[in-house]
């Protein structure tokens, strides 16, 4: 097994990550593509095919696994997923397939993030736990004892798009007030102009010229009492939504996992405080709120090699 790998490759809303990793969670090799710059799903297939045949290493390859927004697990179809370029339904398992010669198995990315966090990352010791993904849009991978939960056509745990707001910011997958348009990297930027605040005019987030999540959180750091305002808002939303989710799947541990949940233990607590405000008295002081372990660990290659591995597992 030391020479046979999984291709892990994640599907996200700005860049595609793909890598191979061995049986014990070790990336061999690495890359990072901007996923807008393939006009078609077989384009992006086309490229990674012929990096890796560049390179001799496609032989090394016992399967594929893929993390993607809205991947049906038992279709292998990307279905209608709003924040990609590619609209309806994508059979891209089966491209994978059809190109590689490999099995190919597709799921959710917060999914394949749960399945990493359970083989190599911070839930090895937990059979409860949901990972809550924090990028472009805001996932969940549920796991419910030991299990990966798909529901019925593989699309359970769609967390981000629970409406949590009436009538509130518009979604990317039409309708408004949910999650992923408050808690996200996309939805933190959103705030710096929708959130109301006094403060608003002496930021410095509006001396810079398209300001990410990242620069909210630096300012922060720094100061600035809008920056500060928008972390805490975010934190907020966040807890009580998690309080709510509780309801349904009573896990040990949500762990958080994405850019912003590495900006440091402060977010996380300040999500930890309001879960706690919020949770039903059942669930108060037993749930943990933890860090996915897996950023600096090629997290989103792992997450989807993990799947492979896992299917081989199981």
């Amino acid at each position: 097994m030391s020479e046979h790998y999984a291709l892990g490759i994640d599907i996200g809303g700005t860049n595609s990550v793909y890598g191979l990793v061995d049986k014990t969670g070790n990336v061999i090799i690495e890359k990072s593509l901007p996923t807008s710059q393939f006009e078609l799903p077989e384009d992006l297939v086309n490229k990674i095919y012929s990096d890796l045949s560049s390179e001799n290493l496609l032989d090394s390859i016992i399967g594929i696994g893929i993390g993607a927004p809205n991947g049906n697990h038992f279709t292998g179809n990307i279905e209608y997923a709003p924040n990609l370029k590619w609209k309806g339904i994508v059979p891209l398992a089966r491209i994978f397939t059809d190109k590689f010669h490999k099995p190919a198995i597709l799921t959710n990315d917060a999914n394949a993030a749960a399945i990493g966090e359970m083989l190599f990352g911070n839930a090895k010791d937990l059979k409860h736990f949901v990972t809550i993904t924090l990028g472009t849009g805001v996932g969940s991978g549920v796991i419910i004892d030991g299990q990966l939960v798909y529901g019925q056509d593989g699309f359970a745990g769609e967390y981000g798009h629970i409406r949590i707001i009436k009538d509130g910011r518009t979604c990317g997958c039409g309708r408004k007030g949910c999650l992923e348009t408050y808690a996200s990297s996309t939805g933190v930027v959103r705030s710096i102009n929708e959130l109301p605040s006094d403060n608003k005019s002496n930021s410095s987030l509006f001396k810079i010229d398209h300001p990410t999540a990242k620069d909210v959180f630096q300012e922060a750091e720094k100061g600035d009492l809008f920056a500060n305002e928008i972390i805490d808002f975010t934190a907020e939303t966040l807890g009580s939504a998690l309080a709510d989710f509780s309801c349904f799947s009573n896990p040990k541990a949500y762990i958080l996992f994405g850019g912003i949940a590495q900006s440091g233990p402060d977010f996380a607590n300040k999500v930890k405080y309001h879960f706690e405000q919020n949770a039903l008295k059942i669930y108060q002081d037993k749930i943990e709120i933890r860090i996915s372990s897996l950023h600096g660990k090629n997290a989103a290659v792992l997450g989807s090699a993990a799947s492979m591995f896992w299917k081989i597992l199981n």
